[in-house]
């Protein structure tokens, strides 16, 4: 039916996405799902889902409607209706196989929607109901049991109980149960159910109670036993195991005759045995066992037993062995009756799964194999036969010439790591540290391939040449390391930085160079730094305790520097050395002839314009012409003169000495003629032309 509703729904679903257009006319908007009376009933109410859909649409005629109810994700109910009256799927008389979570999902003329997911719980469960075939029975006979539910659907489970033990659990197609009481008396049978809604169960009370009575067989198993007293390894017993003739009644009976965990024979009415006896302990059981139906009888007898000879013993010598070392094994037995040997020898074998060997003595000499191997040891006399335990030998693998090495750097002055290791060699491995033939400290080392270590300090440079190990796992002579080959590192200690040269002029253009001296263990990294620069200059590694570093100075190289020495074990730093870069000499002299240049200018014209100072006065302004020297020129020049300017109280000087010796002077070659204008002293310019 489930499977039919699915299909269906499927189908439905498919026919209204069969098409990709939406009707424009109808919507659904809402889609709601309530439980009636409540989320949460007990038993036996009548629950109604109620489905309500809105929807919005402009069509008159009546709109079919497709509702499908799930319960956890499962549809369970299909319809298909024209009313817009809200959709109620009702669950009379409500189970606990109804609890889950529903939804209602609508589908309309191609739109559908559904609701949100609404859980129904429903509490309580019927009484179960136990039923029996039988109230009185005999030990083996089955009892029918039928449980019953009343009312109750699902998936059902039935569950049957002796006092307070589990019989049987079974499903709904099983029920009636046959079960067989066990133990004769009175037993109080129960029974109850449980209702699985997955991911649950849910479990009922239990049932009434049915007392079933079980009365014991009539029959029993008669053990007979000649001889029983005074019996010795090597007798022979005649034991018999029978009943009585009610097993006639019970034709499926069966008979079991045992000594320890050997079975000596069965059958059904009789068994008979003649058993040569095996001392496995000072006494012997004999067992005989009855089954009838599921019922056991069992009668039991106890002879005791004289052993002829121990049970044998197993040793190795030596205690441990290497491969193809001689090894001797020794088989002992110890005779307790001589008596009854009568002086027959014990004959010794010795047993693996490869080879057999035998000796009167027990004692077995060979080389010991490259493999673990097992051997037992087997003592034979008057067809008795023993066996030892198992000896299982393990020939170790001898050790390899251990390898010694270091973890990390040797630095001096700290703590160091020294492994001891051997290639082969079967664990426990002692390893021992020696230094100059004396024992220093001593590992033992319970796994394979594991190295022991040895923690040292490292207080001289020559020190670690002094150390090696020693290897051993058993008897044999110890095996030697080389010493240990590992230079150690000396710290650096101390740097200083010294500047070349030393003295004279530091400028610019010239070459610095700076050297960095230090002491430590080569190689050693070095780099140039300044105070203004984090990143080194320069770095290089060297073999030797100094190095230097050369470059051309500019005036931007003025600053503190200082180098770092670094080896493997630390770095250090230098003191700081301060250089000021001077001006290049061309520099230098440039600036020097420049300012003497300069100065030696101003103090000319100073002087000049202080002697003119103190000859002249001030005067009008005059015009004056300067005529050329040469004839060929007919080319005049104007010159202005103002009053305070020194050009002009030089023209007035120069006017006033031609005044005053009342005359003008020819031209001549280099000379020239100035006219100065009558009125000269009562302007304050004069625009003089200059003819040259």
């Amino acid at each position: 039916m489930g499977l039919l509703l699915l299909l269906t729904s499927t189908l439905l679903f498919s026919s209204f996405h069969s098409g990709t257009a939406l009707n424009a006319d109808l919507k659904i908007t809402s889609v709601d799902l309530s439980v009636e009376p409540s989320n949460e009933v007990s038993r036996g109410t009548n629950v109604t889902l109620r489905c309500k859909g809105k929807v919005l649409t402009s069509r008159i005629d009546a709109l079919i409607r497709v509702y499908t109810i799930s319960k956890d994700d499962i549809v369970i109910y299909n319809k298909t209706t024209s009313s817009s009256e809200d959709f109620l799927y009702h669950l009379p008389e409500a189970r606990v196989s109804n609890n889950g979570k529903y939804r209602c999902r609508m589908h309309m003329m191609g739109e559908e929607m559904g609701s949100q997911a609404v859980t129904l719980s429903v509490t309580g469960m019927s009484t179960p109901i136990l039923q029996l075939s039988k109230a009185i029975v005999t030990e083996g006979e089955a009892v029918n049991a039928t449980c019953l539910a009343p009312g109750e659907t699902g998936s059902i489970w039935f569950n049957f109980y002796d006092g307070s033990k589990d019989v049987d659990k079974i499903g709904p197609s099983s029920n009636p149960v046959m079960f067989r009481p066990k133990g004769v008396g009175d037993h109080v049978i129960r029974c109850s159910y449980s209702v699985f809604v997955m991911p649950d169960k849910f479990s009922s009370p239990q049932s009434n109670a049915v007392n079933v009575t079980v009365k014991e067989l009539s029959v029993v198993p008669v053990l007979t036993i000649s001889p029983q007293d005074n019996v010795y390894e090597g007798d022979a017993l005649k034991i018999t195991c029978s009943v009585n003739d009610a097993m006639k009644y019970y034709p499926d009976a069966l008979l079991l005759l045992s000594q320890g965990d050997t079975l000596l024979s069965t059958g059904n009415t009789s068994v008979h045995a003649n058993w040569t006896v095996q001392a496995t302990g000072p006494k012997l059981i004999i067992v005989c066992r009855l089954y009838v139906r599921s019922a056991e009888k069992v009668e039991m007898k106890t002879v005791s037993v004289t052993e002829l000879f121990s049970v044998p013993t197993l040793h190795m010598s030596p205690s441990e062995v290497f491969q193809g070392d001689s090894i001797q094994l020794t088989c002992t037995s110890k005779i307790l009756s001589y008596d009854k040997l009568g002086g027959e020898p014990l004959i010794y074998r010795l047993e693996s799964l490869e080879d057999n060997m035998t000796q009167a003595n027990g004692l077995f000499v060979f080389k010991a194999k490259k493999i673990d191997f097992n051997y037992t040891c087997t003592v034979v006399a008057k067809g008795i036969k023993k066996k030892s335990n198992v000896l299982a030998i393990n020939p170790k693998v001898p050790v390899s010439a251990p390898k010694i090495s270091v973890h990390g750097s040797a630095i001096l002055g700290r703590e160091l790591e020294i492994s001891c290791l051997s290639e082969t060699g079967t664990p426990p491995i002692t390893y021992t540290l020696w230094k100059n033939n004396k024992q220093n400290k001593a590992v033992r080392v319970q796994e394979f391939h594991k190295p022991a270590k040895f923690t040292v300090l490292v207080s001289e440079p020559g020190q670690l040449h002094e150390y090696f190990c020693r290897a051993s796992n058993g008897n044999r002579e110890p095996e030697l390391s080389e010493k240990l080959r590992t230079a150690v590192i000396v710290p650096m200690t101390e740097a200083y930085l010294m500047v070349l040269p030393t003295s004279g002029d530091i400028s610019e253009g010239h070459s610095v160079t700076l050297i960095c001296s230090f002491t430590g263990t080569p190689p050693v990294t070095v780099g140039w730094y300044r105070d203004s620069d984090s990143n080194a200059l320069n770095l290089t590694t060297t073999k030797i305790n100094t190095t230097s570093y050369t470059f051309i100075l500019s005036k931007k190289h003025s600053d503190k520097y200082y180098c770092k020495a670094q080896n493997r074990a630390n770095s250090v730093e230098s003191n700081r050395v301060e250089l000021e870069v001077g001006m290049a000499k061309w520099k230098k002299l440039l600036i020097s002839g420049t300012i003497i240049l300069v100065v030696s200018s101003v103090v000319m014209v100073g002087c000049v314009l202080f002697i003119r100072s103190r000859r002249g006065e001030r005067k009008p302004s005059a015009e004056l012409s300067v005529k050329p020297a040469s004839p060929k020129s007919d080319d005049s020049l104007t010159v202005t003169l103002t009053h305070g300017t020194e050009v002009y109280n030089a023209a007035t000087d120069a006017a006033s000495f031609y005044d005053d010796k009342g005359g003008r002077e020819a031209n001549g070659t280099r000379g020239s003629v100035a006219s100065l204008p009558a009125d000269v002293s009562n302007r304050s310019s004069y625009n003089i032309p200059v003819t040259v």
